[in-house]
């Protein structure tokens, strides 16, 4: 099933210069890049971004670090297109909590931080990446990020192999 995913690549993957090398996996992929930018987020971007429903779950304090790692400096926002596009990046990307991803993923190779150690420091998780979770997160988040005419519709060569498409 072709699907979208927004993609966040958080202030520490910038700060940390692994833009290129996180884009390159999956460039390498055959994922089909649709959306990209570059921004400093605002905090009703960020509040949008990351709902009550998070509050909800991980408690009010969370949100409110979550928003203020978001905000503390530049982010690339991507939309990306695939087969099971979410599920796939999300294998990428591995756990949430950088010390429990496995080697291998985006996360299991550049960052190993604990929520126990952010807990104590009173700081959001910074984990480098943010990817939708299912279709109806992938289309909610997309329109926090980018306006639809932002969104680009081309047919890359290896879109032949990875898609079906036709050159």
């Amino acid at each position: 099933m072709l699907q979208r995913s927004l993609v966040l690549l958080k202030p520490d993957a910038l700060q940390r210069g692994i833009v290129g090398e996180i884009l390159t996996r999956f460039e390498r992929r055959g994922i089909k890049m649709v959306g990209m930018k570059m921004l400093l987020s605002e905090k009703d971007t960020a509040q949008r971004h990351y709902t009550e429903d998070l509050a909800k779950r991980r408690g009010e304090k969370v949100r409110e670090m979550m928003i203020e790692m978001i905000t503390s400096g530049p982010i690339v926002a991507l939309v990306l297109e695939g087969i099971d596009v979410i599920e796939v990046i999300r294998q990428m990307i591995g756990a949430t909590e950088p010390k429990s991803a496995l080697p291998g993923t985006i996360r299991g190779d550049y960052a190993h931080i604990s929520y126990r150690y952010a807990d104590e420091k009173g700081m959001g998780i910074f984990n480098l990446i943010h990817a939708s979770d299912s279709p109806e997160s992938a289309e909610s988040e997309i329109g926090v990020w980018f306006k639809s005419e932002e969104l680009v519709h081309h047919t890359p060569d290896y879109t032949h192999f990875t898609l079906g498409e036709e050159k």
